[in-house]
């Protein structure tokens, strides 16, 4: 018989391994941008719908209905997203969630709007079109830092749980009394 060293070997199928801890990793992050996608293509049609209502029924000018538009759509993701995209984080700091959600999403409003302010203003690009063609640009910057900010800075992952067990093992190992060595007389 052979014996063991409680290690196994690299051939042995000890768990998901390198290439599957790095698919789990892969599927959680698509699983995660789709969710981020739903959300995210929900709140471009509040954000189309109440900017083209601003535009249209009010007299309001292209960007400031702009302007009004994003924070209707702010809100309306970041309730999508707490209870929806990431609703598995870390809750426990709500107000400090918020706060950062909403300087996240300032920045992203200025990123989005100045991109509609500069063809508006700069390049007098103000037709129907060419105003919902710019809002999109500006949203897509947006967009993009918009969720590595969310997810790197708001929505925090909680630990792994096997992370959290391997941690919690290791603990109950090292509280546990060392071996005793007999040596036979």
């Amino acid at each position: 018989m052979k014996a063991t060293t409680g290690r196994r070997s690299g051939t042995e199928n000890s768990g998901p391994g390198r290439i599957g801890a790095l698919r789990l990793r892969f599927d959680a992050l698509a699983r995660e941008i789709a969710k981020f996608g739903v959300v995210g293509a929900l709140g471009v049609l509040v954000n189309f719908g109440v900017f083209n209502l601003m535009r249209h029924g009010t007299d309001l000018q292209v960007v400031r209905a702009s302007v009004i538009a994003t924070v209707v759509a702010i809100v309306f993701n970041y309730v999508g997203f707490r209870y929806f995209t990431y609703r598995d984080r870390d809750k426990s700091g709500r107000a400090k969630e918020l706060t950062l959600f909403l300087l996240f999403s300032v920045v992203g409003l200025v990123i989005e709007n100045g991109v509609l302010y500069v063809a508006t203003y700069a390049f007098h690009w103000d037709s129907q079109l060419q105003s919902n063609i710019f809002k999109f640009l500006g949203m897509g910057l947006a967009t993009l830092f918009r969720f590595w900010s969310y997810r790197t800075w708001v929505f925090k992952a909680l630990p792994a749980r096997e992370t959290v067990a391997r941690a919690e093992s290791f603990l109950d190992e090292s509280d546990a009394p060392p071996p005793v060595h007999r040596v036979k007389p």
